[in-house]
């Protein structure tokens, strides 16, 4: 996809990929599974770069992390990586810490290859009338049940107003670090970025986002992951 030249702010992608990824059941984290020649990792990465104004990634990993550098994408001068943490929120915090002046940052899970070039650009284009950010998230088009202890149905939960968030996320630099310190000092649970905005009092926009833009945790995520990059125009 061709992007029209831009003075935007350029932006600076962070992704957390400190995570062992259990529920994948592999011999090694999730993000390095391949999908032919390339690591799921290598693909959220790539699908970042294409863009012209993501110009740094910066890939938070763990400290026993021995497979990072060998990647071919480590190379790349727009790429680097620092140490994790034991969450999310703290590996995050972590790639924020470099991100230097940055207006922008943007977060991306490391197990998320299935990034569109279109949806990006839709979230990218925020920055131009929001000082708060926002994230790629998809309407609920299942009907949604509310769980007892047992395993039993409690009650069916109002779809209307109920998204998937999704990744990636976009907020500013500073916005985004205080409220997650701010989140993390108070014992928060934090789930996503978003999540850390809205302890805070802040509101984040919904963009619209194509359902095939999934998270591999799961082994049949790996199948369908490898069909929708196979099957990819982008």
């Amino acid at each position: 996809m061709n992007h029209p030249a831009t003075t935007s702010p350029s932006v600076t992608a962070v992704l957390p990929a400190a995570g062992i990824g259990r529920r994948m059941q592999a011999d090694c984290p999730k993000q390095y599974l391949t999908i032919g020649h390339r690591s799921i990792l290598e693909y959220a990465i790539d699908a970042l770069l294409r863009h012209p104004r993501i110009q740094r990634v910066i890939v938070a990993i763990s400290l026993e992390d021995q497979q990072f550098e060998q990647l071919t994408i480590a190379a790349d001068p727009r790429v680097s990586f620092t140490i994790g943490g034991r969450q999310r929120a703290y590996s995050v915090l972590a790639g924020l810490q470099l991100a230097g002046d940055a207006q922008w940052v943007l977060v991306h899970d490391a197990a998320r290859p299935c990034l569109h070039a279109d949806d990006l650009a839709r979230l990218l284009a925020i920055t131009e009338h929001s000082k708060v950010g926002g994230i790629l998230a998809a309407p609920v088009r299942d009907t949604m049940k509310r769980a007892e202890r047992l395993g039993t149905i409690s009650h069916t939960i109002e779809r209307q107003d109920l998204w998937h968030a999704l990744t990636p996320q976009l907020f500013p630099l500073a916005l985004l670090k205080n409220c997650l310190q701010r989140a993390l000092d108070d014992g928060v649970t934090i789930t996503d970025e978003a999540s850390a905005l809205e302890y805070c009092g802040y509101h984040p926009l919904l963009v619209s986002g194509r359902l095939d833009n999934i998270k591999v945790t799961r082994p049949e995520d790996l199948t369908l992951a490898t069909f929708y990059l196979t099957q990819s125009d982008n």
